[in-house]
């Protein structure tokens, strides 16, 4: 009867560390996020004083209604935000000169955070020159149809692996070279 006691105490303690294991998140779970290099052709530098969002077929923003599509900014469009740097008190910094980045996987490139359950395909990225010869030239408006493989997923998670079914994550920016009008 001792034996039988230990064997299920072994298996009630190995069952409920197994369940605290798999309990542990990182601080990206249930997020993903679509980072963009906008440059010109011949030039690695990314553009600044661009305005991009996340858009329908049609180029009208989308809303995201409820955080049905992000977890951040309920009701309001999904913009794009530029990577910034910050001090070691990881307070924001002026500049790309010193620092680190906020977005350690985003460098000085524009990024959207969205779900996990965010269906790429179903969206478009539109990218607008707002600021005209500030950042360098007027640059016609572009627009190009996501795909599932643009999403960064940064977590390990059962949605991570229904999100490769369609082939492994790059975690790499998409690459956009915009042209002058």
């Amino acid at each position: 009867m001792k034996k039988l006691y230990s064997i299920i105490s072994l298996l009630t303690v190995t069952a409920a560390s197994a369940q605290i294991g798999d309990a542990i998140h990182c601080g990206y779970d249930f997020t993903s996020y679509i980072v963009v290099k906008p440059h010109e052709d011949g030039k690695t530098q990314t553009i600044n004083g661009l305005k991009m969002t996340i858009c329908d077929e049609a180029g009208n923003e989308v809303i995201n209604k409820d955080f049905k599509l992000s977890w951040k900014n309920n009701n309001q469009p999904l913009n794009f935000v530029r990577n910034y740097k910050i001090d070691s008190n990881n307070k924001k910094i002026e500049g790309f000169d010193e620092g680190k980045w906020f977005y350690y996987f985003a460098e000085d490139h524009y990024l959207v955070t969205v779900t996990n359950t965010f269906n790429a395909e179903d969206f478009y990225l539109k990218i607008e020159d707002i600021d005209g010869e500030e950042n360098g030239g007027h640059f016609k408006t572009f627009t190009m149809q996501l795909a599932p493989y643009n999403m960064y997923i940064l977590c390990t998670s059962e949605e991570k692996q229904k999100a490769m079914q369609f082939g492994r994550r790059m975690n790499k920016p998409i690459d956009i070279i915009l042209e002058k009008q």
